[in-house]
């Protein structure tokens, strides 16, 4: 197949590419700068220049390919407190793909998070609905309920870890323990994250590519539930700085981007994906790869 993929050359694209090409397909991917655009054709993909805003380009990326798998998202504007202009704009990006690739039976594989499930008391499974009122919830929706599209969402854990994730929730959490000289966890740090490796998530990404059935919805779910206080202790060790509960009124203070998400409580299983799709998670654990270290070297 000629895979179009966005966000190729982030945090899980730079796992997923090589993963596509070694398993036969072409790669074109999505570089929103020269920089991108090296890493990619140092990988062997193609490049197509633009960004989310440039939806003609996006457009025609889809045209020329048999699958798309859409990964780029506004992280910016997300840490900068506009989720839902993040969400509004990804919403567009969708609508764009579904519009081109309507009728074709093309894949189309997008992207959401467990932590839409926070709240429901109980572990999320991959029968559950999200609102489409809510972040995101609108685009994940259209991609399942799509038609004449083989259409999909992979729904990421929070903590995606390996040496590859310089920017995400693991990095942020790390920055502030240092910056603050504490690694805190919200209230008495019971709410749960679910976690996966990088590598598993880009093998489930190219599964998904290859055979997900129309409307699936995938877990890419290794650990069903990680205590935030458990992820707390370690960096605090490893840092050697003191552990300690970060109450509601002070979470915006201490956690800064991470505040409106950090005390969510979404345990996530994702049996039901393995099942259906063969995937087998085969790397370490958030706490294994907190412990080993990288995270706390410059990078």
């Amino acid at each position: 197949m000629k895979v179009f993929v966005t966000g190729a050359s982030g945090h899980v694209g730079s796992a997923l590419v090589p993963e596509l090409l070694r398993a036969g397909h072409q790669v074109v991917g999505l570089a929103r700068s020269d920089a991108s655009a090296a890493k990619l054709d140092a990988q062997g993909a193609a490049v197509r220049l633009g960004d989310l805003d440039d939806l003609d380009g996006l457009r025609k990326g889809a045209a020329e390919a048999d699958a798309v798998i859409h990964l780029a998202f506004k992280h910016d504007e997300m840490y900068a407190g506009d989720y839902q202009g993040a969400s509004d704009a990804d919403l567009a990006v969708v609508r764009a793909f579904l519009d081109e690739l309507s009728g074709t039976g093309k894949a189309l594989i997008g992207t959401a998070g467990t932590l839409a499930y926070s709240g429901l008391g109980r572990t999320a499974t991959e029968e559950e609905r999200i609102s489409s009122e809510g972040p995101r919830g609108a685009a994940r929706n259209a991609i399942i309920d799509a038609r004449d599209v083989r259409g999909a969402v992979v729904v990421l854990p929070p903590t995606v870890h390996s040496a590859l994730d310089v920017a995400g929730f693991i990095p942020i959490l790390v920055r502030t323990a240092r910056a603050t000289g504490v690694s805190g966890y919200p209230g008495d740090g019971a709410n749960r994250w679910s976690a996966t490796h990088t590598l598993d998530a880009a093998r489930l990404y190219w599964l998904a590519a290859e055979k997900a059935p129309a409307g699936s919805v995938l877990h890419a779910v290794a650990e069903e539930a990680v205590t935030m206080r458990e992820i707390a202790e370690v960096i605090g060790r490893k840092l050697n700085v003191p552990v300690e509960s970060i109450p509601a009124e002070r979470a915006q203070e201490h956690f800064g981007p991470l505040a409106f998400m950090v005390s969510r409580d979404a345990p996530t299983s994702g049996e039901r994906t393995k099942a259906l799709l063969g995937w087998e998670p085969e790397e370490p654990g958030v706490l294994e790869d907190l412990e080993a270290g990288f995270y706390f070297e410059e990078r």
